[in-house]
């Protein structure tokens, strides 16, 4: 009984301090954390965003990831409070992502070479690179407006 109880334990403990229920702090730490939080986030999307441009199953699908990385976005945005410097950041984000959307509005679905009967989306290796680049620079921007808050103290 004594095993299945401890790592029971320790599963709870470790749910709380998770979501945040164990834990305490000033409000300056988790200003801090929430932009944490949100940069992370957007590394989460960018990475995301970079993977399905490079390699798309399909337009439609590809369209409604970015759609959804854009709602992302906007949640962030709205979760970011006062911070103006991560507002700003945030917002940069998703003109990058717009930018991609409207990249991807562009790309057309055409037979393959291998097997005609098969789709495939045809896409410049420059412009995708450039806009692979473009959302991981405003990423970086993200993650560097949490680093130099000049409202800290």
């Amino acid at each position: 009984m004594r095993r299945i109880t401890m790592p029971a334990a320790l599963v709870f403990a470790g749910a709380l301090a998770l979501t945040g229920c164990a834990s305490g702090g000033d409000s300056t730490a988790s200003g801090e954390e929430s932009c944490a939080t949100a940069a992370a986030e957007v590394r989460d999307i960018s990475n995301g965003v970079q993977n399905n441009i490079a390699a798309p199953s399909s337009l439609a699908g590809l369209q409604e990831y970015l759609a959804e990385a854009s709602e992302r976005t906007d949640a962030l945005i709205e979760d970011a409070g006062d911070d103006d410097a991560l507002i700003d950041a945030l917002g940069g984000f998703q003109t990058a992502l717009n930018e991609v959307s409207t990249y991807a509005d562009g790309l057309e679905e055409v037979p393959s070479e291998e097997d005609p009967s098969a789709m495939t989306i045809e896409q410049d290796p420059d412009q995708l690179a450039a806009q692979q680049a473009a959302v991981q620079e405003a990423s970086a921007e993200v993650s560097a407006s949490c680093e130099s808050d000049p409202d800290s103290e």
